[in-house]
């Protein structure tokens, strides 16, 4: 497969990322025992839309007050849920993104509890938070942070006695880069056909709902839109009636990412509008790949992962295609703004 190594895949995602389950469940029962009012997920772009799925989880499985904040608007809009009693989770591959860090400054001055996912080590995030785990690798570190984010959110339900499938639930976790592995190789041909398909559509909706709506956001905002400059939408699937349909001609691109959770139905919907109208419809199903050894009750949380894995490959191959470089940026760490 392009720009994919197997054997790198595994050892970061599956053997070192495995790794900090121990950690994490230290972690996680220190700040439990403790006591806490609320769970804020904060982060920017790409890190801020990787926190949605687990609010959504939360929110739709849990009791737990949570709330996923971008870190700037958090940072002026004088929050009324967040105290000294909150717990927040940061988010950052290179550890200095500046509004994370200064979310992450503000948060730790008022005296909440911090904890922070970065990639790579000895990076300001690092040393700024109460707790960090440091992955020590920005490759594949989407894939790793999801799995520890599984970890963190679990088992604060579990400490909670909403969660008591806990241990079934991290084996399966364990199986999870094996599935990513599998989906990502049955999708690689589909991924190279939408690119060199698509390696010319210069606009395209993307519509995702529920555990998937980050995701949805994510790789319209952060792929198509900073890395690759093409002109992209993400639109809710609970929304897309109210106003984007009226878009949607014989010829435009409706990217649909359907999951397992209990908002299918919304995704469906949006289905069978777009197939009477486009010609251009590009479905992704989690439901086309196998997830060996997942529980049919865990494949809705897992469908965040596998998701994002089969996004990536499209990247690669419209870096290829389009002969332009997922690295490049015009403004994005160049300038000031």
């Amino acid at each position: 497969m392009l720009k994919f190594d197997e054997e790198l895949f595994l050892r970061l995602v599956e053997k070192e990322g495995l790794q900090f389950r121990g950690q994490i469940e230290e972690i996680v029962d220190t700040i439990s025992k403790k006591g806490y009012s609320n769970i804020f997920m904060i982060g920017a772009g790409g890190t801020i839309a990787m926190m949605y799925p687990y609010e959504y989880i939360l929110k739709s499985n849990s009791t737990i007050d949570v709330h996923a904040e971008i870190a700037a608007e958090f940072l002026v809009m004088n929050h009324k849920h967040f105290s000294k009693d909150s717990v927040c989770i940061f988010a950052s591959v290179s550890g200095t993104t500046k509004e994370t860090l200064e979310a992450a400054e503000f948060c730790k001055e008022k005296g909440a509890t911090t904890i922070a996912l970065v990639a790579e080590p000895d990076t300001p995030l690092t040393k700024m938070v109460d707790y960090c785990i440091t992955t020590g690798s920005e490759k594949h570190s989407f894939d790793t942070f999801f799995m520890l984010l599984y970890m963190f959110v679990f088992r604060f339900m579990y400490n909670r006695n909403e969660f008591p499938q806990y241990e079934q639930f991290t084996k399966e976790v364990s199986l999870l880069p094996r599935a990513i592995l599998s989906a990502v190789k049955a999708f690689d041909k589909k991924a190279e056909e939408f690119a060199i398909k698509h390696k010319d559509t210069d606009y395209h909706m993307m519509v995702g709902s529920g555990n998937l709506w980050g995701n949805t956001y994510s790789y319209a905002m952060c792929i198509l839109e900073e890395m690759q400059w093409i002109h992209a939408k993400s639109i809710h699937a609970a929304e897309f009636f109210h106003g984007t349909l009226e878009m949607v001609v014989e010829d435009t691109s409706v990217i649909l990412l359907k999951g397992e959770d209990e908002t299918r139905p919304l995704m469906d919907r949006v289905e069978r509008f777009a197939e009477k109208i486009t010609k251009q419809l590009t479905i992704i199903d989690t439901k086309d790949f196998a997830m060996e050894g997942i529980s049919e009750e865990f494949r809705k949380h897992f469908a965040v992962s596998i998701n994002w894995s089969v996004l990536s490959r499209i990247s690669v191959y419209l870096e290829r295609e389009r002969n332009h470089s997922l690295d490049l940026r015009r403004y994005y760490r160049k300038m000031e703004y």
